[in-house]
């Protein structure tokens, strides 16, 4: 990316950032659209959690926030370089200096602090007076496909991008790092907006999986709203009691 900018600007690096963001969305989630929505729509029709398919202008709205959201999270990135020029991001680019063990520790940490900031400020976003601001626009999608994976108000965006350079201000984060946290985050999200479950019967009861979320939890939260609020751990949304009542029992008939 520092090449980029010295051969373009900040502004031209930025723009091909926002590009290089949207299409491994428009890839992943065009991929696992394509499988579940199209090619073989009929066949994992059995573990459809909602029996209803969104219609295409729900789509179009979908993708249409998710290009403003990559513009958003490039400009983060952007920011984060600056920081690091400044000499206030803990970027570094040689692998060899905190050993190549650290590297999946920076990751698991910023997996691990994401997923605690994203509950309580997906909580916070909730409240009456600032749903309609914030976070209306991701719940438009009350039968979420894989394109609603990024789609957020652009003020959404920037605070769920928010903590990232907080955290690389205080530990020390590879870009390779970085470029594998936010695949996961993707990843993550379109399975959890997917529409379909894709974990087999009784994970949520078992002693691992009932830690984890699935897309039965998360396809619960946009039918609902006002439960199920975790991203990618079930362990706040146990402790907080902001679980579904019925969300095993739902989990059971996919």
């Amino acid at each position: 990316m520092f090449y980029l900018i010295e051969r373009f600007g900040w502004l031209p690096a930025g723009a091909l950032s926002a590009v290089f963001i949207f299409l491994r969305y428009a890839l992943l989630a065009g991929l696992f659209f394509s499988i579940f929505y199209v090619i073989w729509k009929h066949r994992f029709l059995p573990r459809k959690i909602q029996r209803a398919f969104p219609a295409w202008s729900t789509i179009r709205y979908e993708i249409r926030h998710s290009l403003e959201a990559a513009v958003i999270f490039a400009l983060v990135g952007l920011f984060i370089l600056l920081l690091s020029q400044k000499g206030y991001a803990r970027l570094y680019f040689d692998l060899d200096a905190y050993g190549w063990w650290y590297l999946p520790v920076s990751l698991v940490a910023l997996i691990l602090i994401h997923d605690t900031y994203f509950y309580w400020l997906h909580r916070w976003m909730h409240h009456p007076r600032l749903f309609r601001l914030l976070h209306r626009v991701h719940h438009q999608s009350f039968n979420p496909t894989p394109w609603a994976a990024m789609s957020f108000h652009p003020l959404e965006a920037i605070l769920e991008v928010a903590i990232i350079p907080v955290v690389i201000c205080c530990i020390p984060v590879h870009p390779l790092a970085l470029l594998l946290f936010a695949t996961w985050s993707l990843l993550f999200n379109i399975l959890g907006h997917l529409g379909y479950e894709l974990f087999p019967k009784g994970f949520v009861e078992h002693p691992i999986g009932k830690w984890i979320n699935t897309s039965t939890h998360h396809n619960l939260h946009h039918a609902r709203s006002r439960c199920n609020y975790g991203l990618y751990f079930n362990w706040w949304d146990r402790w907080m009691g902001t679980n579904a009542a019925d969300y095993v029992e739902r989990f059971r008939e996919n």
